[in-house]
Order: C-alpha cells, then sequence, then structure tokens
C-alpha cells in the first residue's frame, strides 16, 4: 500500500486479510470442482459440473449470510443491501477443458511455492470468489451499503454468454458495475468482433484469396481493404483464418477485432468492396464497448488501483472480450496486473496468493466506494 488510509478503508483491507484463510480455503474447494461444458440435462443446462460448482458456490455465499438465488443453473448470485437498483459484479464458474501438459491434476487446486494451480483460478473462479469475500468484509463490518451489492456467478462466459439472455429475462441490469476476468488498470472500451465467412466458388478461387488476401501479411487487413488506425484502440486486427467446407464449396472464416469508430457494416462493405467475385457474411458480431474514461464510477476505481499497488492507472483498453459485451453498464476491472499474460486457457493455469488477497483488497474498496457514489455520478 503506497499511501495513507482513512479508518474505513483501513478497517475494510485489515478485514480481507483476517479472511485469507477461509477464502482461499473456498477458492481451492470450488477450483476443484470439474466445471468445463458437459452435456445439458434437464436440470443442468451446461452439464452437471458447472451445476455443482454453482450449488457450491451458492452454498458457501449463503453460509456467509447473503441473500442467494439461483437462476434454474443458468447463473446464480449473492446479494447484500436493498435498493430497486444494485451494483453488479459479474464473473463466471465455467471453464475451458483442461487440455494437456500439467503438472498437476487441472482440477486439484495444489499450492507450489506461493501460487495456487487449478484449472479456472484465473479465469475464472478465483477472481470472482475474491469479489465474494471482498463483498462479506463490508457485512462483517457492518457497513451498510446505499443500493445493493450482487456479485453474479455466470455459467456459460467461455461458450458465447448464453447464460446473461437467462438473466436478464428476470433480472435487471445492474446500474454500473465490473467484470473481474480481464486486466488491470480499469478497461474503459473493447474492441468490437465480428467473425466473416468468405465463400469460394472453387479450389482456384480459394487459393487466389489466401495467395493474395491472406498469406504474407501483417494481419492488419491491409490486403483487404479493412487498414485502419486510431490512438485509443491501435490498429485493426484480423486473426483465426480457418479454412472450411460449405456444402459442395470452400469458405475461409477471418475474425476481425476493430476499434470502436468502426461498425460491422462497414467492415462488411469494405470486404465486399475488395472480393466483388466472393460471398461475404457476417456469422456473428459482438459490438465495441465504450465508456467514458472521466466517468466518476472509472475513476474512482482507477484511483483505488493506483493507490494500492503504486503502479499506473490510467484506464485503458482491450483486444479481449467479456461479459461487459453482452451485460448492459459493467465494464472489466483486473484481476492480471502488467505483465501477467498467457496463464488463462493454459497447462498450468495459476494465480500467486499474495495476489488474490490484492485482488479482494481492491475489490472490497471499490465496492464501498462504487455504494456510496451518489447515483447520478455512477
Amino acid at each position: 500500500m503506497t499511501q495513507q488510509w482513512n479508518t474505513i478503508e483501513s478497517a475494510i483491507i485489515d478485514q480481507v486479510e483476517q479472511n485469507r484463510s477461509q477464502m482461499l480455503q473456498t477458492i481451492k474447494h470450488i477450483t476443484s470442482i470439474q466445471s468445463d461444458h458437459q452435456p445439458s440435462t434437464p436440470d443442468a443446462p451446461y452439464g452437471l459440473g458447472i451445476k455443482r460448482a454453482l450449488g457450491a458456490t451458492l452454498k458457501e455465499a449463503e453460509s456467509l449470510g447473503f441473500k442467494v438465488v439461483n437462476g434454474d443453473g443458468y447463473f446464480g448470485y449473492a446479494s447484500y443491501g436493498e435498493d430497486d437498483h444494485y451494483i453488479g459484479v459479474m464473473g463466471h464458474l465455467d471453464t475451458v477443458p483442461p487440455g494437456e501438459g500439467w503438472t498437476s491434476d487441472p482440477f486439484t487446486c495444489v499450492e507450489r511455492d506461493g501460487k495456487l494451480y487449478a484449472r479456472g483460478i484465473l479465469d475464472n473462479k478465483g477472481p470472482i470468489l475474491t469479489c465474494l469475500y471482498a463483498l462479506y468484509a463490508l457485512k462483517q463490518l457492518g457497513i451498510t451499503p446505499k443500493r445493493e451489492l450482487r456479485i453474479v456467478f455466470g455459467t456459460s462466459e467461455e461458450t458465447g454468454f448464453q447464460d446473461i439472455p437467462h438473466y436478464l429475462e428476470r433480472e435487471q441490469p445492474p446500474i454500473i458495475g465490473f467484470t473481474p476476468d480481464c486486466k488491470y488498470p480499469v478497461v474503459y472500451a473493447e474492441r468490437g468482433r465480428l467473425l466473416v465467412q468468405i465463400e469460394c466458388k472453387d479450389e482456384a478461387a480459394l487459393i487466389y484469396l489466401l495467395n493474395h488476401y491472406i498469406l504474407n501479411t501483417q494481419g492488419f487487413g491491409e490486403t483487404l481493404g479493412l487498414r485502419y488506425h486510431d490512438d485509443e484502440f491501435g490498429d485493426l486486427q484480423t486473426r483465426n483464418d480457418q479454412i472450411k467446407t460449405v456444402v459442395d464449396h470452400y469458405a475461409l472464416e477471418l475474425a476481425i477485432s476493430y476499434p470502436a469508430k468502426l461498425t460491422a457494416d462497414v467492415l462488411l462493405e469494405k470486404l465486399r468492396d475488395t472480393l466483388p467475385d466472393y460471398t461475404v457474411t457476417a456469422l456473428s458480431n459482438w459490438d465495441p464497448v465504450y465508456f467514458d474514461r472521466e466517468r466518476p464510477a472509472i475513476q474512482v476505481l482507477s484511483e483505488i488501483y493506483g493507490r494500492m499497488t503504486g503502479l499506473d492507472s490510467t484506464p485503458v483498453t482491450t483486444t479481449g472480450g467479456t461479459y461487459a459485451k453482452v451485460m448492459p453498464n459493467i465494464f472489466p476491472f483486473g484481476p492480471s496486473f502488467p505483465g501477467q499474460k498467457g496463464i488463462a486457457h493454459h497447462p498450468d493455469e495459476w494465480m500467486a496468493i499474495e495476489d488474490l488477497m490484492l485482488n479482494a483488497k481492491i475489490y472490497a474498496l471499490a465496492l464501498y466506494q462504487l455504494a456510496t457514489l451518489p447515483e447520478e455520478a455512477l
């Protein structure tokens, strides 16, 4: 900690530290439940493992004294405080498959040299559970929030956010909030992500497309008429080229990561102008996410992060995609610190114990501050 904290802030930080053993025990328990996606059953829409992880998490939240809701296995949440509106934190309990190359069982959380190893420890069970214990610290201290604080546990982040429509059918979106599923500092904007299919009439057309438009490029869409740069997001990028067959001919799938000043319609028009002899269609699109970086809620969280870490707290953009794409009014905030890349979705996924504790303290202060801001300042 780099600066003096007031009495309430110091009490919050101390309380999180006192809960260290209990929080880590819970994280180890939940990350040891295998919760990659499996065949659905009538009462387990994303498989029995995810059902068990959600049930165990809500049981733990209830034992901490929170009101809990299970949304038919599609989501769950723990809440504290009463109001017509709520501050929301959105994370997920589903994981990608374990994959190969692990030093230890991916679904048995183990501790080595001050780090915890398990599939989902970073993406995203560990971080969302630190948010639960951040909220618990406020409750233990008797801090009564002006509005409801809600920790939402998603179950389909890794398979296209299929859980969010079920959530929004039953619940209103938060008035503001964050997802602990990206990086620090505060991420005020995410690129859009467009997946296109370029159909080729025959093999010769496919070879021409690859040789003239795809191979030997820098991945900035320069040969496709898509080259674009802005100061906030940097360069538009193309990635994940895949050749597929469509009925009796070939097609190329291509993902486009694009800055917020562009739209999917503009990109499709440019592609069709460049490739008049090919059929270009959009398979999916996630619009960019963009918040005013001067928004008080973003400035407050940036200030907390800077004070707690002593690091540059200037809000940033990301090429990634999070629940912010589909849940209104939330932006990414943590959990990875600068320099921590290539960990999620890889063998021996890990998170340092001290980073988990630091996250819990940052999130506890963030929830406290967001709960006290006037609604017009959120």
